[in-house]
Order: structure tokens, then sequence, then C-alpha cells
């Protein structure tokens, strides 16, 4: 069964949207406050965690902060609409995805469904004997284990993050614009616009070069995309 980490301090959010998950077949643990949830999520075995960003005693970012210095966890943000630089702060950060409030539960519903799809794919190459390897110079991506390795050092990412290097490195050199990218990391019927691939790319570049301060393979052409240079 997949088990889901909804935390929000709306009580009225939470009461809803915990009926429509579960509706879905989803197992849903509630939190009204950052730290009750963070602490949850630390303790227990989540598919997906879906957060608030302005909430009690730990909001969404620190929520997101902490976590990712331990788990690769895929997380949601339910934002509202006059937060736009926490939307693109918490992508920075590690987050896979975000809606923005007032949501259609319907949506939202299908944002999960595309993350644990994707999840799962992962999950299920790892339990293959695939030794499917990409290698790029430095970089060398082991597609059945969903690792990364720079010059021999691992990198953790997250599954949008993976996906989108997958794309780029898969065929260097070559040209991939933001649609392009999009198809590769979220599904046919999931919309996202370019700032959030933009986000997820300078999270990855900040990931290299904090292991390396001379990475420079991931390359921007303005207003074309983005495409991996091998070193």
């Amino acid at each position: 069964m997949t088990e889901i980490c909804l935390i929000d301090d709306d009580q009225n959010i939470l009461a809803s949207l915990s009926l429509a998950l579960k509706s879905e077949g989803y197992i849903i643990s509630t939190f009204s406050d950052g730290l009750s949830g963070l602490n949850s999520l630390r303790e227990d075995n989540y598919d997906i965690a879906i957060l608030d960003i302005k909430m009690p005693r730990l909001d969404g970012l620190e929520v997101l902060q902490k976590l990712r210095q331990t788990s690769n966890l895929p997380v949601i943000f339910l934002t509202s609409k006059d937060e736009e630089v926490d939307q693109l702060l918490g992508l920075k950060m590690g987050a896979d995805d975000y809606i923005t409030k007032p949501f259609s539960q319907k949506l939202l519903i299908e944002r999960v469904r595309a993350i644990l799809r994707r999840s799962k794919e992962v999950k299920d190459l790892n339990n293959t004997d695939s030794n499917d390897i990409i290698k790029r110079g430095k970089l060398s991506l082991n597609m059945s284990r969903h690792e990364c390795f720079w010059n021999g050092l691992p990198i953790k990412l997250t599954v949008t993050e993976f996906l989108l290097l997958e794309s780029l490195a898969s065929r260097p050199g070559y040209v991939k614009s933001r649609d392009q990218l999009m198809s590769a990391a979220y599904d046919d019927d999931i919309y996202v616009d370019d700032r959030t691939i933009d986000s997820h790319i300078k999270r990855l570049r900040k990931k290299f070069k904090d292991l390396d301060e001379s990475f420079e393979s991931i390359e921007t052409l303005y207003g074309v995309g983005y495409r991996y240079i091998k070193e």
C-alpha cells in the first residue's frame, strides 16, 4: 500500500485532501505543523510527502531542507499564489513539484500518481540485474540502481533530477528544449512551466559544483534549452 505524509496547518485542507486521497486507496498520515511532520518522515517509510510552505514550528522549506540531508523522498509543495519566490526556492532545494492554492483535488491526485509512477519505475529498475550504465567523461549514471557518480564520487539526486540528467547525458552535444526535458521528467498530461525546469537544472548544477567547482557540463543555450557537454 502506498503511504503519503500530508502536512498542512489548515485543518480543512487536511480533512478534505486526506479523504480524497484515501478514496484513491492511499494510506494517509496527517500533521498540522512542520516539526511533527518531519519527525514522522524520519521515522516512517513513506512513498511521498505533500506539505504546505507556511506552517508553524517549521515551515515547509525548512522541512524539505532537513529531509534532503538524509532522504530523496518525492515531495510536492502546496503554495499560495503570492509565494512565487518560495515556490522557486522549494524547487531549487529539491522539491519534485508544487501545486498553487486554491487547487483542484483531481489535479493534485494526478500529480501524485505521476510522481509515484516515476518513483516506482526507478525502484523496479533497482530490482533488476541490468547493468545499464551511461558514462560521459567524469559522469557515470547507473540506470538500474538510480545512482549518479562524478569522478567516482556519489551524488544524491531526486527522481526528477535523475531523469533530466539522463535525458541530457544520453545525447551529449545535442540541445534539449525545455519541452523535451518536460517530456523526459513528467507525464504527457502534466504541465509544468519553463521556470520549473530551470529550477531543477540549477539544483543539478549546484549539486555537481558543490563536489567540483569546475563543473560546466550542463550548458544553457538561451532561448533554446540545455545540452550536456562531455568533460
